[in-house]
């Protein structure tokens, strides 16, 4: 017994110093390290299925609207910070299937894979982890000071998870290795753009992840209810800094909360222009491009039908500063406006949390939020922000997968063909922001 033990505790410190990880979960592959039902994980062990009992109780309080589907899994793995290259093979023996891959805090990576009983594909992709620490030039070390409600988040824990979705989701093996030399996405932002733990909520930031091969990372450090300014005064600009690098980019939205602010020295033009040029000035002292992104819109109509502007003059200043810099600028704001207006007044609800009582567990009220996305408008709107990349012909569109389709806001995709499937992670409180 005693040298099992202590073959065990060899093989998982071999682990966790290892630089490529590789498990298989239904032994196909004889040289992966083989998961079993109960390599649960814990920090011990570095590995293993997470979330479990959130899986249970997800399914235990099941709506008519809201269904797990059967086999959903996490697989998560103990990892420092970096970008890394996840290759999963989809597909099983015994059953043909349909898988979806998300990471993280519900990143879309690989959707709606087919697999005929024995058929196997694989996927590569890029996954940004992080967790809150900032590393400094000079040795010392420094926190992004998240808020509380972001203590749960996936994306700041000291995991990569790996999420197994879809309608009959089957995985054979997933391959996770460094992949620290390719250009990254850092964006900032606010709720508009933030990973979204839970459902029916959504952003942009976690759906373009979606568009883009193995050679890219996206980076999402946007947060619900943040400004420019709030985003700089937490720390989560000091630590894009500190980890980007020449040939990297970085996007920013703001406006819908800096237009609130009240405080002296506030305004579109003062302080919020100041914070953008702060940006700018960080990225390009790195040999990074900054990129501006125009706020979305809300859903606000007038009496014709048509969006009401309720942005003040913060996209202007946007521009502005833009115009000033030198910055390249994809309008977002144009591109909602047309894309709600097409839409209409009331098909325009099915692109944000408008949910009747009832929809999810323990949502006593209905949904009626107009600026905050659902799965299907958010993943419209991270395809307007890929045109907007290639509108400007910027070079990392080169990496744009081939199976994606050219997208027109005045011609979005049909709604009611739009396939998500649910994670458990649910919540009835709206995100910060508005």
């Amino acid at each position: 017994m005693k040298q099992i033990i202590t073959t065990l505790l060899l093989g998982v410190s071999t682990l966790m110093n290892a630089q490529t990880y590789n498990f298989s979960f239904d032994g196909r592959d004889k040289t992966a390290t083989k998961v079993n039902a109960e390599d649960v994980y814990n920090k011990e062990k570095g590995y293993g299925y997470d979330f479990q009992e959130v899986i249970a109780s997800a399914k235990a309080s099941q709506t008519e609207t809201f269904k797990l589907s059967e086999g959903i899994f996490y697989f998560s793995v103990n990892v420092p910070d970096g970008n890394y290259k996840v290759t999963v093979t989809l597909g099983s023996k015994k059953k043909k299937a349909n898988t979806t891959v998300r990471a993280e805090s519900r990143r879309l990576f690989v959707q709606n894979v087919d697999t005929k009983k024995g058929e196997f594909k694989e996927y590569s992709f890029i996954v940004n982890k992080r967790n809150t620490t900032i590393n400094l030039t000079d040795g010392k070390t420094d926190r992004v000071r998240i808020k509380a409600r972001e203590q749960s988040k996936l994306n700041w824990d000291d995991k990569l998870t790996i999420e197994i979705n879809g309608d009959a989701p089957a995985c054979s093996s997933i391959k996770i290795e460094p992949a620290n030399d390719v250009p990254t996405l850092w964006l900032c932002g606010n709720s508009t753009v933030v990973d979204q733990d839970y459902e029916p909520w959504a952003s942009w930031g976690q759906m373009i992840t979606r568009w883009f091969d193995d050679k890219v990372a996206v980076g999402n450090y946007a947060e619900s209810g943040e400004t420019a300014t709030s985003f700089i005064g937490a720390g989560r600009l000091k630590k894009i800094v500190s980890l980007m690098k020449k040939g990297d980019y970085i996007f920013m939205e703001f406006g819908h909360n800096d237009q609130k602010e009240k405080r002296p020295g506030s305004g579109a033009f003062y302080n919020y222009a100041y914070a953008l040029k702060q940006f700018v000035d960080e990225a390009r002292a790195k040999g990074v491009t900054p990129i501006f992104v125009t706020p979305t819109q809300r859903r606000m109509f007038d009496d014709n039908g048509k969006i009401r502007e309720t942005h003040a003059n913060y996209p202007e200043a946007m521009r502005w500063v833009a115009k000033d810099l030198g910055v390249q600028v994809i309008e977002l704001h144009e591109m909602t406006r047309t894309f709600f207006e097409t839409l209409g007044v009331e098909d325009s609800k099915r692109s944000l949390v408008h949910y009747p009582a009832g929809t999810y567990p323990n949502q006593k009220t209905k949904f009626e939020d107009n600026t905050h996305f659902n799965p299907y408008g958010a993943y419209e709107i991270a395809k307007m922000v890929i045109e907007g990349m290639k509108a400007l012909n910027l070079p990392v569109v080169e990496h744009i997968k081939g199976e994606y389709v050219p997208f027109n806001p005045a011609k979005p995709d049909d709604w009611k063909t739009f396939h998500w499937n649910d994670g458990p992670f649910i919540d009835i409180v709206k995100p910060d922001g508005n």
